[in-house]
């Protein structure tokens, strides 16, 4: 009997060591992206608002501002009314020529009309941007080409040129032409 638990308990202590040594490769797993896989990544990622402002109406304004700035650059009209909707609804009494802006942007389908407006908007919510800025970098850009030749300024989050105005035509048509640091 002694032989038959010393035996067993031998066996036992020589197959817990195996137990635990089993291959878990199936369970765990570490995937690493290539350069051109994170590139791809980041071109259909969008811009995050990394800034801060000294009201939270202008934060969510820009927060929105930069979807509808993404959404005129990939030509979704419909997507440009969603935002635009959503942003009316940020705005306070004291900005109601803003708000008619965004709400007018809201109800229009014709993806020139919207970029015509947000031109418009730009101009007049771009020194509300600037002012209220309290953290972070943003870009006003330029594009010399919009409108005929006339011209159009837009704001970004980052330093890349993503054209809103021509949207795949011409991507990068553009300059930044102030840097706004705080």
């Amino acid at each position: 009997m002694k032989n038959i638990l010393l035996n067993f308990g031998v066996i036992f202590l020589m197959t817990i060591p195996l137990i635990s040594c089993v291959d878990n490769k199936g369970k765990q797993s570490v995937e690493i992206d290539t350069p051109e896989e994170v590139k791809k990544a980041e071109e259909k990622t969008a811009d995050v608002a990394d800034q801060d402002f000294i009201d939270g109406m202008t934060g969510k304004i820009w927060h929105n501002y930069l979807e509808i700035k993404i959404a005129l650059t990939n030509a979704d009209a419909n997507k440009v009314q969603d935002i635009a909707k959503s942003m009316v609804a940020s705005f306070s009494e004291e900005r109601a020529d803003m708000k008619a802006m965004a709400q007018e942007l809201s109800e229009t389908e014709d993806l020139e009309k919207q970029r015509e407006l947000f031109a418009a908007f730009t101009e007049k919510a771009g020194p509300m941007f600037e002012d209220a800025l309290s953290g972070g970098t943003i870009y006003k850009k330029f594009c010399p080409m919009a409108f005929n030749n006339k011209g159009a300024y837009w704001y970004a989050d980052i330093e890349e040129i993503n054209n809103p105005y021509f949207g795949d035509k011409m991507p990068n048509c553009g300059a930044v032409k102030k840097t706004i640091k705080k």
